[in-house]
């Protein structure tokens, strides 16, 4: 339904009462040079400084006396509704849409729409939750195909920006997750881009990244994304493998949630997390020097756990092989890790397996280890049915 358009009408009482002689001034001024010949343009570019400093009286005086809504300004090309946003204004942007701006309407520069800068930083999430309850396109695209969601993921980055609720409350106003650019960029696109460049950052920046990443994962699986695109690069669960050393509470959220541990298009074919994890479990033994690597060998295991226990049977990819050599005095136990692999997808699976897999599966969504501490059942059952015990993934990055 189209929004019923605000009508200033300078009789009422209720206007007059709530101005003085500054509206007075403004409205002798204007009839004093309505004859001007730059009139039309001195009161629409006035239009674009009182829309900045959200002075309601007055721009209803300078629409009334025919400012033009589509009016850019001269260095920005922003529109009025543009620059209300910017400067998060959400009563004049309610007044400029009311008067019959464009809502979705696009600058000429950066192809920007109203939304689109509303969803690139927390401090306009006002804006942002006025212009959808005032029916803007929440999918509408650019000229590159970008959507406000996709402008919104590709703005924050967990340290100086965490626009994290603008993220939410598209999502809840129905933004497509499975929206993709004409450069093929995902959803999962900057957060992929975010994980390559944590090693840059420093302790604190990486706590911030970590919190930002895994809170925004949450809300893109809630609402249906897929992190297992192909191609592998695309794919944040495949990312999250290849460095599950760094990435382990975000991976352990990921197929908690019942992410594919294969490639969901084309399976183990294409790639499979059991390839990954020993490739990369070896790459670390051999190169970490004085690290842990009691923990890798534990995050390597219970990510192994994590994917036997999705389905009754595992999908091991062909020619399951691995190269020990450089795993150092650790050969034995990775050995034994790929040996009991396969022994276990030769072998019809155990009534304790099915169980396990049923439950798990029946308790998801994530958080499955929390539902299972809830359940009333013995604790030795409870850890059987967990998966690497360890403290919730969003503590691991708090």
């Amino acid at each position: 339904m189209t929004p019923s358009k605000r009508r200033w009408h300078p009789s009422t009482s209720s206007f007059l009462t709530s101005q003085d002689d500054k509206v007075l001034a403004l409205t002798e001024l204007l009839e004093r040079h309505s004859q001007s010949a730059f009139y039309r343009e001195g009161i629409s570019y006035s239009l674009l400084k009182v829309a900045e400093l959200g002075l309601l009286p007055a721009a209803e005086i300078l629409l009334q006396c025919g400012a033009d809504l589509c009016f850019e300004d001269p260095v920005t090309y922003y529109t009025p509704l543009h620059i209300a946003v910017l400067r998060n204004q959400p009563d004049m942007v309610e007044l400029l849409v009311q008067s019959g701006a464009d809502i979705n309407k696009r600058d000429r520069i950066h192809e920007s729409s109203p939304l689109d800068l509303a969803s690139e930083e927390l401090e306009r999430l006002p804006c942002l939750q006025r212009l959808l309850d005032l029916g803007a396109d929440v999918n509408a695209a650019d000229k590159s195909g970008k959507t406000a969601l996709l402008h919104a993921l590709g703005f924050g980055n967990g340290i100086q920006i965490d626009n994290t609720e603008n993220i939410r409350l598209l999502l809840e106003g129905g933004a497509d997750v499975k929206a993709t650019s004409e450069d093929f960029d995902t959803v999962f696109f900057n957060i992929i881009f975010l994980l390559g460049k944590i090693v840059v950052y420093d302790k604190e920046e990486v706590k911030l990244i970590n919190r930002f990443v895994f809170r925004v994962s949450q809300l893109l699986m809630a609402h249906g994304a897929d992190p297992n695109r192909c191609t592998s690069h695309e794919s944040l669960t495949h990312t999250c493998l290849e460095s599950f050393e760094l990435h382990f509470p975000l991976l352990h959220f990921l197929l908690e949630s019942g992410a594919a541990y294969n490639c969901s298009q084309h399976g183990a074919s294409c790639w499979s997390g059991f390839h990954i994890v020993f490739d990369r479990l070896c790459t670390y033994l051999g190169d970490c020097g004085d690290c842990d690597s009691a923990d890798l060998l534990n995050k390597a295991e219970g990510v192994l756990e994590l994917m036997v226990a999705q389905a009754p049977r595992i999908s091991l990819p062909r020619n399951f092989d691995i190269n020990t050599s450089g795993c150092g005095g650790h050969a034995d136990r990775v050995t034994a890790l790929h040996q009991s692999l396969k022994l276990l997808e030769q072998s019809p699976p155990t009534l304790k397996h099915l169980c396990r897999v049923y439950i798990r599966q029946r308790l998801r969504p994530w958080p499955v280890d929390v539902k299972v501490k809830s359940l009333p059942l013995p604790d030795r059952l409870k850890l059987y049915l967990l998966v690497h015990p360890m403290a919730s993934c969003e503590d691991e990055v708090e």
